[in-house]
């Protein structure tokens, strides 16, 4: 909004978008850096404003500051052109009361691959809205990303919403971020075989495509780049002649046009009310075959296909069911992808691996899945959020100003990690690596996660649960002793400490140690002797 007062300086704030700050992409709110501490209802749960009323406030008590919730296609339009934005308005009121913002996921044409919010009138009408079918001739619930009908009428549905919005909420900021569609896929064969598909598929790949892969011909993804290459490496033809015979031709055309239909989504969304948009992928974690897993989707392999087909989208997401975080994480923020954890699965680990995404990926936002069945209290997560809250202000200082921030995640399996911050080594321990501690012989240890944030040349910041940093110097002649190291909080942005922890709890200054079962903040200094 665009203020112009008689006598004042004019005032500007900006909508919810994204912005790089010393390079690292960030999402902006309210025009200050946000950090998305989220939580993702159940896929039904906000279908009802009723469903949800009682837990807004419990949501709040978690120390999520985001709420990521679907917006249901067959509510919003049950009548083809009337809309109902009733339950929008409810989680918009909602947010509000509680001081949370709100990333709005849009079930629209898909959701896990499958069309099950599409509008009854959308469903009933398979001669307009055609459904996907695979090379056997069997139609799915998928409606084909070849419908010119259903792309019509996802676009005019979705341009309705974010026009709602701008209206109600470009003032108040509530919400920051939309999901195009849901894990979109295609299930039963790698691609589809309708008539309109078949016959794409019999073309030349598209222009745009054909320039994007000789622009970047030396640093698309290894993954794309081993398979134009062994089918000769050509720079024009079909799409089997570019991409092989195999399915993985099938599959990359099968993104292609995925891409695109989501990209037109968003393009014709943003024109309405141009917030961040991203879309989330449902990884192949198992190594199963296109079709077994949701092909085509925004998957790792498939990325320069999503950037170069669906350039309104701004980041491609990982939802997590699988124990390859460290793995799958690294895939996606290749070519300076953003990363936004939408969805994970909630376990007892998710508050040692948000801490893990914040402090080395500098993640934007995180946020397991089906929130509200938990209860608020002791659990890890809202542990883990309530540090990072408490530190955002200090990590945007040490971005600002180009100290080193980095996050560790320790398990059994891998129980140490280093960095090196200036003229110190900093080694990062599980806490069960020491023989003293309550569970250092159990036959499965937890996973624990910290961060630590460098203020200047020997005061750091260290926090989260379960982890021993130890701190060497490059000096053959020197000792790195810990000065000392306060367990404190912060509120208001004041720091205030609690205990200083130089005895028994350092180790009488061998090392700054967080048990496994705490969740705590201290304040390191060093010196050498």
């Amino acid at each position: 909004m665009f203020l112009a007062v008689t006598g004042f300086a004019q005032i500007k704030t900006s909508i919810p978008h994204l912005t790089k700050i010393n390079g690292i992409e960030q999402l902006v709110v309210n025009d200050k850096p946000f950090l998305s501490l989220g939580g993702e209802t159940g896929n039904s749960s906000t279908s009802t404003a009723e469903y949800m009323r009682p837990h807004w406030a419990k949501l709040k008590a978690m120390h999520l500051n985001t709420v990521v919730a679907p917006v249901y296609w067959e509510l919003m339009e049950p009548t083809e052109g009337k809309f109902d934005f009733a339950l929008v308005d409810s989680m918009l009121f909602n947010a509000r009361k509680q001081e949370m913002k709100l990333v709005l996921l849009w079930f629209g044409t898909w959701k896990n691959s499958m069309s099950c919010y599409a509008p009854a009138w959308v469903k009933k009408d398979v001669a307009r809205f055609e459904r996907a079918t695979t090379q056997d001739g069997k139609r799915h619930e998928i409606l084909s990303a070849f419908s010119q009908a259903t792309l019509t009428a996802d676009i005019k549905a979705f341009t309705a919403l974010m026009a709602h919005l701008k209206q109600l909420d470009q003032k108040q900021q509530t919400v920051i971020m939309i999901q195009v569609e849901n894990e979109i896929g295609m299930l039963g064969d790698a691609r589809e075989y309708t008539d309109n598909a078949n016959k794409a598929f019999a073309e030349e790949i598209p222009a745009t495509l054909s320039t994007y892969m000789q622009k970047n011909r030396n640093t698309v993804m290894s993954e794309l780049k081993k398979v134009w290459d062994d089918a000769g490496g050509k720079s024009s033809g079909s799409w089997q002649q570019i991409f092989g015979t195999g399915t993985d031709a099938d599959e990359i055309f099968q993104a292609w046009y995925y891409a695109r239909f989501a990209g037109q989504v968003a393009a014709a969304g943003k024109k309405m009310y141009n917030l961040p948009m991203y879309v989330n992928a449902a990884l192949n974690h198992r190594n199963a075959k296109p079709g077994v897993y949701p092909s085509a989707g925004p998957l790792p392999h498939l990325m320069d296909i999503w950037k170069a087909a669906a350039p309104d989208i701004d980041i491609l997401s990982p939802d997590f069911y699988n124990p390859r975080f460290k793995y799958y994480n690294d895939l996606y923020v290749r070519a300076g992808n953003p990363l936004f954890i939408p969805e994970i699965h909630f376990d007892s680990s998710v508050g040692a691996k948000a801490m893990f995404a914040v402090g080395h990926y500098h993640a934007m936002g995180f946020s397991p899945f089906s929130i509200e069945s938990l209860s608020p209290g002791a659990e890890p997560l809202a542990q883990a959020y309530k540090l990072l809250e408490q530190l955002w202000p200090t990590m945007q200082n040490a971005t600002a100003n180009g100290k080193i921030m980095e996050g560790f995640l320790l398990d059994k399996a891998n129980p140490v990690d280093s960095i090196q911050i200036g003229k110190y080594k900093v080694k990062v321990s599980h806490e069960h690596t020491l023989s003293w501690s309550s569970g250092a012989k159990d036959s499965t240890w937890p996973v624990v996660g910290s961060l630590i944030i460098q203020l200047s040349d020997d005061e750091f910041y260290i926090a989260g649960s379960g982890s021993v940093f130890t701190f060497t110097t490059n000096s053959p002649s020197a000792v790195t002793g810990i000065l000392q190291s306060d367990e404190g909080y912060f509120r208001n942005g004041i720091w205030h400490v609690t205990r200083r922890m130089n005895g028994d709890q350092t180790h009488q200054g061998r090392h700054v140690r967080i048990e496994s079962d705490e969740w705590s903040i201290q304040k390191v200094k060093l010196y050498e002797y």
